[in-house]
Protein backbone atom coordinates (compact mmCIF):
# COMPACT_ATOMS: atom_id res chain seq x y z
CA UNK A 1 0.00 0.00 0.00
CA UNK A 2 1.68 3.74 -0.83
CA UNK A 3 1.45 5.42 1.61
CA UNK A 4 3.09 9.58 1.98
CA UNK A 5 5.94 11.36 3.23
CA UNK A 6 6.40 15.24 3.88
CA UNK A 7 9.72 15.87 4.85
CA UNK A 8 10.61 19.74 5.84
CA UNK A 9 14.09 20.34 6.08
CA UNK A 10 16.05 23.12 7.63
CA UNK A 11 19.10 24.83 8.02
CA UNK A 12 22.28 23.79 5.77
CA UNK A 13 22.58 22.21 2.28
CA UNK A 14 23.52 18.75 4.19
CA UNK A 15 20.06 18.57 5.71
CA UNK A 16 18.58 18.71 1.92
CA UNK A 17 21.64 16.07 1.11
CA UNK A 18 20.20 14.05 4.19
CA UNK A 19 16.21 14.48 2.99
CA UNK A 20 16.81 12.98 0.26
CA UNK A 21 18.48 9.88 1.04
CA UNK A 22 15.48 9.53 3.70
CA UNK A 23 12.95 9.79 0.77
CA UNK A 24 15.27 6.90 -0.63
CA UNK A 25 15.28 4.71 2.41
CA UNK A 26 11.80 4.66 2.88
CA UNK A 27 10.31 4.02 -0.37
CA UNK A 28 10.84 0.21 0.07
CA UNK A 29 8.32 0.85 2.07
CA UNK A 30 5.78 1.82 -0.04
CA UNK A 31 6.66 5.76 1.17
CA UNK A 32 6.15 8.45 -1.57
CA UNK A 33 7.01 12.04 -0.50
CA UNK A 34 4.05 14.15 -0.69
CA UNK A 35 4.23 18.02 -0.97
CA UNK A 36 1.88 19.14 2.16
CA UNK A 37 1.68 17.21 5.91
CA UNK A 38 -1.86 16.66 5.21
CA UNK A 39 -1.58 14.39 2.40
CA UNK A 40 0.96 12.41 4.90
CA UNK A 41 0.93 9.13 6.62
CA UNK A 42 4.51 10.26 8.26
CA UNK A 43 5.46 13.69 8.92
CA UNK A 44 9.57 13.96 9.64
CA UNK A 45 11.49 17.34 10.90
CA UNK A 46 14.75 16.98 9.84
CA UNK A 47 16.40 20.23 12.03
CA UNK A 48 19.28 21.90 12.32
CA UNK A 49 20.60 23.41 15.96
CA UNK A 50 23.07 26.36 13.83
CA UNK A 51 20.29 29.32 13.91
CA UNK A 52 18.96 31.23 16.32
CA UNK A 53 15.57 29.76 18.30
CA UNK A 54 16.13 26.55 16.14
CA UNK A 55 14.42 24.70 19.05
CA UNK A 56 11.50 27.32 19.62
CA UNK A 57 11.14 27.03 15.56
CA UNK A 58 10.63 22.95 15.78
CA UNK A 59 8.23 23.22 18.77
CA UNK A 60 6.40 25.70 16.66
CA UNK A 61 6.16 23.40 14.06
CA UNK A 62 5.57 20.56 16.34
CA UNK A 63 2.45 22.40 17.46
CA UNK A 64 0.58 22.55 13.97
CA UNK A 65 1.68 18.76 13.02
CA UNK A 66 0.22 17.23 16.67
CA UNK A 67 -3.24 19.31 15.66
CA UNK A 68 -3.17 17.64 12.02
CA UNK A 69 -1.72 14.23 13.89
CA UNK A 70 -5.48 14.64 16.22
CA UNK A 71 -7.66 15.31 13.34
CA UNK A 72 -6.49 12.48 11.39
CA UNK A 73 -7.00 10.20 14.38
CA UNK A 74 -10.71 11.49 14.24
CA UNK A 75 -10.74 9.99 10.97
CA UNK A 76 -9.27 7.10 11.58
CA UNK A 77 -6.44 7.49 10.24
CA UNK A 78 -2.82 7.62 11.55
CA UNK A 79 0.07 10.01 11.28
CA UNK A 80 3.54 9.05 12.69
CA UNK A 81 5.54 11.91 13.41
CA UNK A 82 9.13 11.91 13.87
CA UNK A 83 12.13 14.65 14.63
CA UNK A 84 15.04 14.23 13.04
CA UNK A 85 18.58 16.65 12.50
CA UNK A 86 20.68 18.20 15.19
CA UNK A 87 17.99 19.38 17.41
CA UNK A 88 17.33 16.20 17.35
CA UNK A 89 20.31 15.17 18.22
CA UNK A 90 20.79 17.65 21.08
CA UNK A 91 17.52 17.49 22.67
CA UNK A 92 16.21 13.92 22.14
CA UNK A 93 14.72 13.16 25.39
CA UNK A 94 13.20 16.86 26.02
CA UNK A 95 11.56 16.38 22.67
CA UNK A 96 9.60 13.26 23.87
CA UNK A 97 9.03 14.91 27.26
CA UNK A 98 7.66 18.33 25.88
CA UNK A 99 5.87 17.23 22.55
CA UNK A 100 4.96 13.63 23.87
CA UNK A 101 2.85 13.12 20.60
CA UNK A 102 5.88 12.32 18.54
CA UNK A 103 6.93 8.95 17.74
CA UNK A 104 10.44 8.76 16.90
CA UNK A 105 13.50 10.87 17.35
CA UNK A 106 16.82 9.83 15.82
CA UNK A 107 19.63 12.09 15.31
CA UNK A 108 21.85 12.23 11.57
CA UNK A 109 24.04 10.00 12.57
CA UNK A 110 21.28 7.38 12.68
CA UNK A 111 18.97 7.98 9.82
CA UNK A 112 20.23 5.13 7.74
CA UNK A 113 18.48 2.54 10.38
CA UNK A 114 15.42 4.93 9.28
CA UNK A 115 12.88 2.07 7.79
CA UNK A 116 13.52 -0.40 10.69
CA UNK A 117 12.76 2.53 13.60
CA UNK A 118 9.48 3.67 11.74
CA UNK A 119 8.55 0.07 10.95
CA UNK A 120 9.11 -0.25 15.01
CA UNK A 121 6.71 2.98 14.82
CA UNK A 122 4.07 1.56 12.70
CA UNK A 123 3.88 -1.35 15.50
CA UNK A 124 0.36 -1.09 18.08
CA UNK A 125 1.52 -0.24 21.13
CA UNK A 126 5.10 0.18 20.07
CA UNK A 127 6.81 2.93 22.74
CA UNK A 128 8.14 5.80 21.26
CA UNK A 129 11.84 5.38 19.70
CA UNK A 130 14.89 7.61 20.66
CA UNK A 131 17.66 7.06 18.62
CA UNK A 132 20.62 9.37 19.25
CA UNK A 133 23.70 7.31 19.86
CA UNK A 134 26.81 8.05 17.40
CA UNK A 135 27.13 4.65 16.12
CA UNK A 136 30.36 2.81 15.24
CA UNK A 137 29.40 1.80 11.86
CA UNK A 138 29.45 4.82 9.18
CA UNK A 139 26.07 5.03 8.04
CA UNK A 140 26.90 5.78 4.93
CA UNK A 141 28.12 2.01 4.16
CA UNK A 142 24.62 1.13 5.25
CA UNK A 143 22.74 3.76 2.59
CA UNK A 144 20.93 2.39 -0.66
CA UNK A 145 23.22 2.70 -3.68
CA UNK A 146 21.91 6.42 -5.33
CA UNK A 147 22.67 9.17 -7.30
CA UNK A 148 23.51 12.69 -5.96
CA UNK A 149 20.68 13.44 -8.87
CA UNK A 150 18.03 16.46 -8.00
CA UNK A 151 18.11 18.30 -11.78
CA UNK A 152 21.11 19.65 -13.12
CA UNK A 153 22.51 20.46 -9.79
CA UNK A 154 23.19 18.47 -7.05
CA UNK A 155 24.43 17.96 -3.73
CA UNK A 156 27.07 15.28 -2.41
CA UNK A 157 28.30 15.28 1.15
CA UNK A 158 32.07 14.03 1.63
CA UNK A 159 32.40 14.64 4.81
CA UNK A 160 30.85 14.97 8.07
CA UNK A 161 31.33 16.24 11.51
CA UNK A 162 33.67 18.34 12.81
CA UNK A 163 36.85 17.86 15.13
CA UNK A 164 37.46 22.20 15.52
CA UNK A 165 35.47 22.62 18.63
CA UNK A 166 35.08 26.40 18.16
CA UNK A 167 33.40 27.64 21.12
CA UNK A 168 30.06 28.91 19.68
CA UNK A 169 29.48 25.97 17.66
CA UNK A 170 26.97 22.78 18.50
CA UNK A 171 28.26 20.62 15.57
CA UNK A 172 30.63 18.63 17.07
CA UNK A 173 28.22 17.40 19.69
CA UNK A 174 25.81 17.07 16.99
CA UNK A 175 27.51 15.84 14.20
CA UNK A 176 30.21 13.82 15.95
CA UNK A 177 33.80 13.40 15.06
CA UNK A 178 35.41 14.30 11.64
CA UNK A 179 34.59 11.58 9.09
CA UNK A 180 35.39 11.43 5.18
CA UNK A 181 34.03 8.93 3.09
CA UNK A 182 35.80 6.93 0.90
CA UNK A 183 37.15 8.51 -2.89
CA UNK A 184 35.62 5.21 -4.28
CA UNK A 185 32.04 5.63 -2.80
CA UNK A 186 32.06 9.65 -3.62
CA UNK A 187 33.34 9.10 -7.61
CA UNK A 188 30.45 6.55 -8.00
CA UNK A 189 27.60 8.31 -6.15
CA UNK A 190 28.65 11.17 -8.59
CA UNK A 191 29.35 9.05 -11.73
CA UNK A 192 25.43 8.14 -11.25
CA UNK A 193 24.74 11.63 -10.68
CA UNK A 194 26.17 12.69 -13.95
CA UNK A 195 25.02 9.77 -15.89
CA UNK A 196 20.91 11.13 -14.98
CA UNK A 197 21.78 14.12 -16.53
CA UNK A 198 23.64 16.74 -13.19
CA UNK A 199 26.20 19.26 -15.00
CA UNK A 200 27.10 20.68 -11.78
CA UNK A 201 27.77 19.05 -7.70
CA UNK A 202 28.62 21.06 -4.54
CA UNK A 203 30.57 18.89 -2.09
CA UNK A 204 29.26 18.97 1.34
CA UNK A 205 30.86 19.02 4.76
CA UNK A 206 31.14 20.75 8.19
CA UNK A 207 34.48 21.64 7.28
CA UNK A 208 34.72 19.96 3.40
CA UNK A 209 38.56 21.19 2.84
CA UNK A 210 39.17 18.67 5.70
CA UNK A 211 38.15 15.76 3.34
CA UNK A 212 40.86 12.72 4.10
CA UNK A 213 39.00 9.97 2.31
CA UNK A 214 41.08 7.10 1.45
CA UNK A 215 41.52 6.95 -2.20
CA UNK A 216 42.22 3.73 -4.46
CA UNK A 217 45.84 3.85 -3.96
CA UNK A 218 45.40 3.42 -0.18
CA UNK A 219 46.36 6.74 0.58
CA UNK A 220 44.28 9.58 2.07
CA UNK A 221 43.25 12.02 -0.75
CA UNK A 222 42.49 15.55 0.20
CA UNK A 223 39.72 17.83 -1.01
CA UNK A 224 42.02 19.21 -3.90
CA UNK A 225 42.78 15.35 -5.23
CA UNK A 226 39.21 14.27 -4.95
CA UNK A 227 38.21 17.39 -7.22
CA UNK A 228 40.57 16.29 -9.65
CA UNK A 229 39.23 12.83 -9.56
CA UNK A 230 35.95 13.95 -9.94
CA UNK A 231 37.06 16.65 -12.93
CA UNK A 232 37.83 13.40 -15.00
CA UNK A 233 33.98 12.37 -15.04
CA UNK A 234 32.60 13.17 -18.60
CA UNK A 235 29.80 15.35 -18.54
CA UNK A 236 30.49 16.91 -15.36
CA UNK A 237 31.11 20.94 -16.20
CA UNK A 238 31.00 21.95 -12.56
CA UNK A 239 32.13 21.37 -8.85
CA UNK A 240 31.85 23.71 -6.29
CA UNK A 241 32.39 22.11 -2.57
CA UNK A 242 31.03 24.21 0.78
CA UNK A 243 31.91 25.14 3.44
CA UNK A 244 35.82 25.17 4.33
CA UNK A 245 37.36 26.28 7.31
CA UNK A 246 40.81 28.21 6.84
CA UNK A 247 42.67 26.20 8.80
CA UNK A 248 42.13 23.35 6.04
CA UNK A 249 43.49 25.25 2.88
CA UNK A 250 46.41 23.22 1.86
CA UNK A 251 48.42 23.73 -1.28
CA UNK A 252 46.40 20.79 -2.79
CA UNK A 253 43.58 22.47 -2.31
CA UNK A 254 44.83 25.94 -3.81
CA UNK A 255 46.20 24.25 -7.08
CA UNK A 256 43.02 22.69 -7.42
CA UNK A 257 41.72 26.31 -8.15
CA UNK A 258 44.80 26.88 -10.94
CA UNK A 259 44.27 23.67 -12.41
CA UNK A 260 41.11 22.65 -12.73
CA UNK A 261 38.50 24.75 -14.75
CA UNK A 262 35.68 22.60 -13.74
CA UNK A 263 36.46 24.06 -10.06
CA UNK A 264 34.11 27.32 -10.16
CA UNK A 265 35.91 30.19 -8.80
CA UNK A 266 34.00 30.87 -5.70
CA UNK A 267 35.19 30.16 -1.97
CA UNK A 268 32.82 30.09 0.55
CA UNK A 269 35.06 30.35 3.40
CA UNK A 270 34.04 31.82 6.96
CA UNK A 271 36.16 34.34 8.81
CA UNK A 272 33.57 35.28 11.87
CA UNK A 273 35.93 37.80 13.01
CA UNK A 274 38.08 40.11 12.24
CA UNK A 275 40.06 40.36 15.82
CA UNK A 276 42.25 37.79 16.79
CA UNK A 277 41.29 38.22 20.60
CA UNK A 278 37.91 37.14 19.32
CA UNK A 279 39.42 35.09 16.79
CA UNK A 280 41.40 33.04 19.91
CA UNK A 281 38.20 32.97 22.11
CA UNK A 282 35.94 31.69 19.36
CA UNK A 283 39.01 28.67 19.34
CA UNK A 284 38.83 29.66 15.45
CA UNK A 285 42.60 28.22 15.27
CA UNK A 286 43.64 31.03 12.91
CA UNK A 287 44.52 35.37 12.69
CA UNK A 288 42.95 37.56 10.69
CA UNK A 289 46.33 38.08 8.72
CA UNK A 290 46.19 34.19 8.20
CA UNK A 291 43.05 34.76 6.82
CA UNK A 292 44.77 37.49 5.01
CA UNK A 293 47.55 35.66 3.53
CA UNK A 294 45.39 32.44 2.18
CA UNK A 295 42.86 34.46 0.43
CA UNK A 296 46.12 36.42 -1.30
CA UNK A 297 47.19 32.62 -1.87
CA UNK A 298 43.83 31.80 -3.57
CA UNK A 299 43.56 35.39 -5.40
CA UNK A 300 47.18 34.83 -7.09
CA UNK A 301 46.36 31.16 -7.74
CA UNK A 302 42.80 31.99 -9.40
CA UNK A 303 42.45 35.63 -10.66
CA UNK A 304 38.90 35.79 -11.21
CA UNK A 305 37.87 34.15 -7.79
CA UNK A 306 35.20 35.95 -5.50
CA UNK A 307 34.53 35.02 -1.68
CA UNK A 308 31.81 34.86 0.64
CA UNK A 309 31.98 34.35 4.16
CA UNK A 310 30.69 33.84 7.64
CA UNK A 311 30.22 37.13 10.48
CA UNK A 312 29.64 36.81 13.95
CA UNK A 313 29.12 40.24 15.86
CA UNK A 314 28.51 40.60 19.60
CA UNK A 315 30.63 37.40 20.62
CA UNK A 316 31.18 37.25 24.40
CA UNK A 317 33.78 39.88 24.99
CA UNK A 318 34.34 41.77 21.89
CA UNK A 319 35.08 44.99 22.21
CA UNK A 320 34.20 48.67 19.45
CA UNK A 321 38.09 48.20 18.73
CA UNK A 322 37.42 44.10 17.77
CA UNK A 323 33.92 44.95 15.84
CA UNK A 324 36.26 47.76 14.01
CA UNK A 325 38.91 45.30 13.24
CA UNK A 326 36.38 42.99 11.71
CA UNK A 327 34.91 45.81 9.33
CA UNK A 328 38.69 46.76 8.30
CA UNK A 329 38.75 42.93 7.37
CA UNK A 330 35.80 42.93 5.32
CA UNK A 331 36.30 46.27 3.99
CA UNK A 332 40.10 45.29 2.97
CA UNK A 333 38.94 41.60 1.12
CA UNK A 334 35.51 42.45 -0.44
CA UNK A 335 33.38 39.42 -0.39
CA UNK A 336 30.91 38.96 -3.48
CA UNK A 337 28.59 37.75 -0.90
CA UNK A 338 28.16 37.33 3.15
CA UNK A 339 26.21 35.93 6.21
CA UNK A 340 26.31 37.64 9.25
CA UNK A 341 24.77 37.19 12.51
CA UNK A 342 24.41 38.34 15.86
CA UNK A 343 26.05 35.48 18.38
CA UNK A 344 23.49 33.69 19.88
CA UNK A 345 24.23 31.17 22.93
CA UNK A 346 23.90 27.68 22.16
CA UNK A 347 23.56 25.36 25.24
CA UNK A 348 26.04 23.34 26.26
CA UNK A 349 29.00 25.41 24.17
CA UNK A 350 31.66 27.06 26.14
CA UNK A 351 30.69 30.41 25.30
CA UNK A 352 27.37 30.17 26.49
CA UNK A 353 28.92 30.13 29.82
CA UNK A 354 30.91 33.57 29.66
CA UNK A 355 29.49 36.14 31.89
CA UNK A 356 31.00 39.11 29.19
CA UNK A 357 27.91 38.47 27.01
CA UNK A 358 27.45 41.58 25.11
CA UNK A 359 23.70 43.66 25.51
CA UNK A 360 21.53 42.82 22.55
CA UNK A 361 21.26 46.39 21.46
CA UNK A 362 24.58 46.57 20.79
CA UNK A 363 24.57 43.00 19.06
CA UNK A 364 22.04 44.90 17.12
CA UNK A 365 23.48 48.29 16.28
CA UNK A 366 27.25 46.60 15.44
CA UNK A 367 25.20 44.00 12.85
CA UNK A 368 23.33 46.69 10.91
CA UNK A 369 26.41 48.74 10.42
CA UNK A 370 28.13 45.31 9.27
CA UNK A 371 25.13 44.53 6.81
CA UNK A 372 25.35 47.71 5.37
CA UNK A 373 28.88 47.10 4.17
CA UNK A 374 28.55 43.62 3.18
CA UNK A 375 25.58 44.79 1.26
CA UNK A 376 27.18 47.32 -0.53
CA UNK A 377 30.10 44.92 -1.52
CA UNK A 378 27.77 42.65 -2.76
CA UNK A 379 25.55 45.49 -4.83
CA UNK A 380 29.20 46.39 -6.23
CA UNK A 381 30.10 42.50 -7.34
CA UNK A 382 26.92 42.00 -9.28
CA UNK A 383 27.26 46.23 -10.71
CA UNK A 384 30.72 45.03 -12.02
CA UNK A 385 29.58 41.95 -13.82
CA UNK A 386 27.11 44.24 -16.32
CA UNK A 387 28.93 44.40 -19.42
CA UNK A 388 30.52 40.78 -19.04
CA UNK A 389 29.59 37.81 -20.92
CA UNK A 390 29.22 35.00 -18.43
CA UNK A 391 28.63 31.57 -18.72
CA UNK A 392 25.23 29.98 -17.12
CA UNK A 393 24.04 26.86 -16.07
CA UNK A 394 20.06 26.95 -16.47
CA UNK A 395 18.62 25.03 -13.85
CA UNK A 396 15.07 25.70 -13.57
CA UNK A 397 11.98 27.55 -15.53
CA UNK A 398 11.41 31.39 -14.58
CA UNK A 399 7.96 33.81 -14.08
CA UNK A 400 7.79 34.72 -17.62
CA UNK A 401 7.33 32.52 -20.27
CA UNK A 402 10.43 31.72 -21.85
CA UNK A 403 12.48 32.75 -19.07
CA UNK A 404 15.24 30.44 -17.55
CA UNK A 405 17.04 30.74 -13.88
CA UNK A 406 20.79 29.27 -14.09
CA UNK A 407 23.87 30.18 -11.96
CA UNK A 408 27.09 32.17 -12.90
CA UNK A 409 29.94 30.66 -11.77
CA UNK A 410 30.19 33.20 -8.46
CA UNK A 411 26.62 31.58 -7.28
CA UNK A 412 24.29 34.28 -8.71
CA UNK A 413 20.87 33.55 -10.01
CA UNK A 414 20.82 35.02 -13.26
CA UNK A 415 17.47 35.85 -15.03
CA UNK A 416 17.36 35.08 -18.99
CA UNK A 417 15.05 34.63 -22.25
CA UNK A 418 15.81 30.98 -23.29
CA UNK A 419 13.29 28.93 -24.07
CA UNK A 420 14.23 25.49 -24.75
CA UNK A 421 17.66 25.76 -22.90
CA UNK A 422 16.89 24.17 -19.58
CA UNK A 423 19.98 21.91 -18.20
CA UNK A 424 22.19 23.80 -20.79
CA UNK A 425 25.32 25.89 -20.04
CA UNK A 426 24.41 29.25 -22.02
CA UNK A 427 26.60 32.57 -22.40
CA UNK A 428 24.61 35.52 -21.44
CA UNK A 429 25.38 38.97 -21.62
CA UNK A 430 24.69 40.19 -18.50
CA UNK A 431 22.85 43.57 -18.50
CA UNK A 432 21.01 44.01 -15.55
CA UNK A 433 21.38 43.93 -11.59
CA UNK A 434 18.60 43.28 -9.05
CA UNK A 435 19.45 42.48 -4.75
CA UNK A 436 20.04 39.33 -5.09
CA UNK A 437 20.55 38.07 -8.86
CA UNK A 438 21.93 39.31 -12.32
CA UNK A 439 19.57 39.32 -16.11
CA UNK A 440 20.89 39.50 -19.29
CA UNK A 441 20.07 38.25 -22.88
CA UNK A 442 21.42 35.10 -25.18
CA UNK A 443 25.41 35.96 -26.34
CA UNK A 444 25.22 35.61 -29.83
CA UNK A 445 27.08 32.83 -29.62
CA UNK A 446 26.71 28.39 -29.69
CA UNK A 447 26.46 27.45 -26.29
CA UNK A 448 29.29 27.15 -23.47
Amino acid sequence: MVKGVFIKTYGCQMNVYDSARMIELLAPLGFLPVTAPNDADLVILNTCHVREKAAEKVYSELGKIHRLKIAKAHCGDTLIVAVGGCVAQAEGAEILHRAPFVDLVFGPQSYHRLPELVVGALRKGSARVLDTNFPAEPKFDYLPEASAAQGVTAFLTVQEGCDKFCSFCVVPYTRGAEYSRPVAQVLSEARRGVGEGVREITLLGQNVNAYHGEGPDGKDWGLGELIRGLAELPGLDRIRYTTSHPGDVDDGLIAAHRDVPQLMPFVHLPVQSGADRVLSAMNRRHTADVYRRIVDRLRSARSDLALSSDFIVGFPGESEKDFLATLDLAGEIGFAQAFSFKYSRRPGTPAASVASQVPESVKSYRLDVLQRLLKKQQHDFNEACVGQVLPVLLEKPGRCDGQLVGRSPYLQSVHVAAPGRLGEIVLVAISGTSANSLSGSLAPAVKA
